[in-house]
């Protein structure tokens, strides 16, 4: 049996000794004392405390080989550039890009990332070298087109075969692009086969003022009202950024106990909107997570920064301070994008998955150390992340992490090849 011990660690205000057994935490108390036969690997937790890894549940993970290649341009123009782009994309950018972002998000404590990118297969073999867990969407794009509509449905059935042989810390899912990139037919098809097959379908909601106008105009109703009238609404939809949503809109999706992917730093750089109606979205019964997007347009992957520009635009446009709490923050950024996924984790709890955060406290970040929740969503930064665990394996240790070397060395290459065409 694999163990890990984790001792003398700073946990709810205390210290105190977590052991890991193969992929789950199996005890969480004051002072573990294991017989002489067993022979854990341990961790010394003194100045250190323990978080639970964030669920990043909203990003394209291969776009990191994109970073910073278009710039300054709304979401529509900016994505007829970034589609420019990813025409010339194949499986050696994917995998590359892909290991990248997985080396960026063990770096910033994420154990746990939805993602939605082309060349799945390879973004799998990525993720799951790299030893964290990711959801990795077969996605679906047809602008009309009935004849790539018919491709894409043979594909899914054959990526879903081939997915029964991922390992247990890649997920399949669905992924429909947007409502207005998907034909009615095909979002239908591929929400009737996730159901079918007890899948998650992520997919874009409401992003922009145009999405909605152009939806009005076309179908005579909102986005969420169209896809309600297209029956797909449940707790498996992972909805990402719905910004323009109306109170009607709201209920829906909370009466379908939907989650929703909040991308505050992507919409605020493409200017798409930031009026995010958190709590009214709580309110209703829908699931808020929190996600980064893409590298291509929020520029990093990163859920510490994430949750504190959650924090101040929440506080900032409703002019309260008290607009939106500490625990709601963590909570968004962990255990509800566990829950998304119907797994056990995202909590540092007895019989929860192992993905865990260790963070260095014996810094001028959580000095004082009055209120920890507070110093790590406003004080700190990321690089305060010093172990990982995820899955019950350590991946990253003392900030280490065996290919990063290479990896940067790859992607730098091959950035060169895509964007400049150089060989």
């Amino acid at each position: 049996m694999n163990s890990i011990l984790i001792k003398d660690i700073y946990l709810g205000g205390k210290s105190t000794d977590i052991l890991i057994e193969n992929n789950r935490i199996s005890r969480v108390c004051e002072h573990i004392v294991l017989p002489p036969e067993c022979r854990p690997d341990i961790i010394d937790g003194r100045g250190k405390a323990v978080i639970p890894g964030f669920a990043n549940m909203h990003t394209h993970a291969a776009m990191t080989i994109m970073r910073g290649a278009k710039e300054d341009m709304s979401l529509h123009k900016w994505l007829e550039s970034i589609w420019k782009l990813e025409e010339h994309l194949d499986d050696e950018l994917v995998y590359w890009g892909t290991k990248l972002a997985c080396v960026e998000m063990l770096k910033t404590g994420t154990t746990l990332f939805n993602d939605q990118y082309f060349f799945i297969e390879s973004a799998v073999k990525a993720a799951s070298q790299m030893g964290i867990r990711g959801a990795h969407s077969f996605v679906f794009i047809d602008l009309g087109d009935a004849d790539k509509a018919m491709m894409q449905r043979e594909a899914c059935i054959k990526t879903y075969e081939e997915s029964k042989n991922w390992g247990d810390t890649a997920i399949f899912e669905i992924g429909i692009h947007a409502a207005y990139t998907v034909c009615e037919e095909n979002i239908i098809w591929a929400c009737n086969f996730a159901a079918e097959h007890g899948l998650k379908v992520h997919i874009h909601i409401g992003e922009t003022s145009q999405e909605l106008q152009d939806c009005l105009r076309i179908h005579g109703c909102t986005p969420v009202e169209y896809l309600d009238r297209l029956g797909i609404f449940s707790p498996d939809i992972i909805a990402a950024h719905c910004i323009w949503l109306s109170d009607s809109d709201i209920q829906v999706l909370g009466r379908n106990k939907v989650n929703v992917a909040h991308n505050i730093n992507s919409n605020l750089k493409l200017a798409s909107g930031y009026k995010f109606k958190f709590q009214e979205l709580v309110g209703a019964g829908v699931n808020v997570c929190l996600g980064t997007d893409g590298v291509a347009s929020s520029n990093n992957l990163d859920i510490m920064e994430t949750m504190k520009t959650t924090a101040l635009v929440q506080k900032a446009w409703r002019k309260d301070p008290s607009a939106i709490t500490l625990s709601q923050l963590i909570e968004s950024a962990t255990k509800n994008g566990y829950r998304a996924f119907s797994l056990e984790g995202g909590e540092i709890k007895e019989g929860m998955l192992a993905d865990l955060s260790i963070i260095d406290i014996d810094n001028y970040s959580f000095t004082p150390n009055i209120n920890f929740e507070a110093n790590l969503v406003y004080s700190a930064h990321s690089d305060c992340i010093q172990t990982v665990i995820c899955n019950g394996k350590i991946v990253m240790k003392d900030r280490y992490i065996a290919e990063e070397r290479e990896i940067l060395s790859q992607v730098r290459k091959l950035s060169r090849k895509l964007l400049l065409g150089q060989s």
